[in-house]
């Protein structure tokens, strides 16, 4: 039993599974927080949002839009991966470190674990649960087999 615990061999299979685990719960996690937002863009008026990096408020909004909402889609589909954390990294750096730079570490906690784990979908891309791996897989069967390899 202990040796289970403590074994460092995974299964291509095992780690397919857990990235799909990975990007299915923190992307429909963060369309919790970007539903709210997209709303918010959607029912005109003035818009309460703080403008970063001097942007105006109805440009930072719409580009948190995309990346809490329409990059989690992406990302809960696996379509994109890595392109799709892209925004939400960026996101979550500026929501960390700017938004709450001067808050206390558990007002930023939540963000540092997002950016993290959209960093590890960034380095180790989809999986094999995912459109990415399906669109791979048809697109290397209709190429030409080059017997020069």
């Amino acid at each position: 039993m202990l040796h289970t615990f403590f074994n460092r061999n995974y299964t291509n299979t095992q780690v397919d599974v857990v990235l799909l685990m990975l990007r299915i719960g923190v992307g429909s996690m963060m369309l919790v927080h970007g539903l709210p937002k997209l709303e918010m863009l959607m029912a005109g008026g003035e818009v309460q949002f703080p403008g970063v990096m001097g942007m105006n408020p109805t440009l930072s909004l719409t580009l948190a839009v995309f990346a809490e909402f329409f990059c989690s889609i992406l990302l809960i589909l696996g379509l994109a991966t890595r392109f799709a954390t892209i925004p939400l990294i960026i996101t979550m750096l500026i929501a960390v470190f700017v938004i709450h730079a001067n808050d206390p570490f558990a007002n930023q906690e939540l963000g540092l674990h997002y950016l993290l784990t959209y960093l590890a979908l960034l380095i180790l891309g989809a999986g094999k649960f995912s459109v990415d791996a399906f669109l791979i897989r048809n697109v290397e069967k209709q190429q030409p087999k080059n017997s020069l390899k």
